[in-house]
C-alpha cells in the first residue's frame, strides 16, 4: 500500500499537539515553510513482526529488527525472513520489558558485530543486561554479556542503545517503578550510561569510574546527536498516574554530568541543580524512540528530529532555527491515529525514514498486517 503527500498535505497535517516548556528552549506553533519541498510518499515495507522495538541496517537491502517478546528478525528487500536470526530464550517479556535495544558496532562492515539490550530474570530479580555478539548472516555467535544488573520491572525498563560520535556506546536505562533510584548515583536505573564497547567506563566520564553521562530520568527511550552541534538529545516517558500527574512526557537536550530531575520536578516545575526540559507533552505523547534526519533525500527532513508516540498513535516531527539549533521553531504530526501505535523511527541507507508500529503490545489495537515497518521514501 502507497500513499502519496504532498508538501501542502504534509503542511495541512500539522497539529499544536504540544504544550511548550517555560524553558529558554521555547517552540513557536507556527506553519511549515514549504520551500524546497519535494513529494514524499509512505508505503508497507514489512508486515506480520511482533511488537518490534529496533531496527538498524547492515545494507541497503538487509534490516535486522528486535521483537519485544526475543527474537531477532530479518527483513531482506521487503520481506520478514520466517527464521529469526537469533532467539533469546531467557527474555522476560510480561508488559513493556523484554528484547529492546540493538545497534551496529561502528566497525560492522569489518568486524560484523551486534548489541541488544534484553531483560531477564537473575536470581529472582528482573533485570537487563546489554550483550554484544556476531551476525552471521542466518545465526549469531560470540555472545558475550557486556553490562548486566541494570535494575528492571515489568514498566520503565527502557533501554535504547546508541554510539555517540565519540565512539562510546550509550544506553538509556528506566528508573524500573522504583522512582528514588532515577536519583541515586550509586544505582544505573533512571540514567543514560556511557559504556566503552566492551562494556568498560571510559576514563572521561563525568563521574569517576562510574558508567553514568546523566541522571533523574523516568524512562527514556530515544537518544540521538544533532548533525553538525553533536548535541545529544533525549527522549522520555512522563508520569503515568501513579508515580504523578498525568502527562510530563519530554524531550531533552543532555549535558555531561547533569540532574535531568525526575523524581523531584517534573512536567513545567523547575527546581535549582535541575535542567529543564526543552519541549513538554501533557497530554502524554509516550515517545518510543528518537532520531534525526540527515540525508538529502527528502530535504525539508534534514537535521529534523522525529520520535514515534505510542500513545499519542503518530510521527512527531520537530524542526529547529536555523540560527540557533537550540530552539524548536515547529512541529507537526505525521499520520495521526492513521496507522496506531508508533515506536521506533530510523532513518534507512537509501535515506528513506522507517518507522514501526507497536499494535500488538496489549495497549494497541492490531490492524491487519501488524505490526509493521513502514517508509518514507522520496516519489
Amino acid at each position: 500500500m502507497i500513499v502519496i503527500v504532498s508538501a501542502v498535505y504534509a503542511a495541512a497535517r500539522y497539529l499544536a499537539v504540544v504544550p511548550i516548556s517555560d524553558s529558554p528552549f521555547t517552540a513557536s506553533v507556527n506553519t511549515l515553510a514549504l520551500d524546497s519541498e519535494v513529494v514524499w510518499q509512505v508505503e508497507e515495507y514489512a508486515t506480520g513482526l511482533i511488537i518490534p522495538w529496533s531496527m538498524v541496517f547492515t545494507s541497503q537491502e538487509r534490516m535486522l529488527v528486535t521483537e519485544r517478546p526475543g527474537s531477532v528478525r530479518v527483513i531482506e528487500n521487503g520481506r520478514l525472513i520466517d527464521q529469526p536470526l537469533h532467539t533469546f530464550s531467557e527474555v522476560t517479556s510480561t508488559s513493556e520489558e523484554g528484547l529492546m535495544g540493538l545497534v551496529l558496532d561502528p566497525d560492522y562492515a569489518t568486524n560484523k558485530y551486534l548489541y541488544a539490550s534484553l531483560a531477564y530474570t537473575k536470581d529472582t530479580n528482573l533485570v537487563v543486561k546489554i550483550v554484544k555478539f556476531k551476525d552471521q548472516g542466518n545465526s549469531i555467535s560470540d555472545v558475550q554479556v557486556i553490562f548486566d544488573d541494570i535494575p528492571a520491572a515489568r514498566n520503565h525498563a527502557g533501554n535504547r542503545l546508541r554510539f555517540g560520535p565519540d565512539g562510546k556506546l550509550y544506553s538509556t536505562t528506566g528508573d524500573a517503578t522504583e522512582k528514588t533510584l532515577a536519583q541515586n548515583l550509586d544505582s544505573v536505573a533512571g540514567k543514560i550510561l556511557r559504556l566503552n564497547s566492551d562494556g568498560s567506563i571510559p576514563s572521561d566520564n563525568p563521574f569517576p569510574n562510574s558508567p553514568i553521562y546523566s541522571y533523574g530520568h523516568r524512562n527514556a527511550q530515544g537518544i540521538d546527536w544533532q548533525p553538525g552541534t553533536g548535541l545529544l538529545f533525549e527522549t522520555e516517558h512522563g508520569p503515568s498516574l501513579f508515580d504523578g500527574p498525568a502527562g510530563g512526557d519530554e524531550v531533552n537536550i543532555i549535558e555531561a554530568g547533569q540532574n535531568y530531575g525526575w523524581p523531584l520536578v517534573s512536567h513545567l516545575k523547575t527546581q535549582a541543580g535541575t535542567q529543564a526540559p526543552l519541549l513538554v507533552y501533557t497530554p502524554a505523547e509516550a515517545p518510543g524512540s528518537g532520531t534525526f534526519y540527515s540525508s538529502d533525500v527528502i530535504p525539508q527532513f534534514k537535521n529534523n528530529f522525529f520520535f514515534g508516540a505510542l500513545k499519542g498513535e503518530g510521527l512527531v516531527r520537530l524542526v529547529f532555527n536555523p540560527e540557533n539549533h537550540r530552539q524548536v521553531q515547529s512541529q507537526e504530526k505525521l499520520f495521526d491515529g492513521e496507522y496506531g501505535r508508533i515506536r521506533d523511527v530510523a532513518q534507512g541507507l537509501d535515506g528513506a525514514l522507517y518507522f514501526s508500529t507497536s499494535n500488538r503490545d496489549g495497549r494497541g489495537a492490531a490492524k491487519t498486517g501488524d505490526d509493521k515497518i513502514l517508509r518514507i521514501i522520496r516519489k
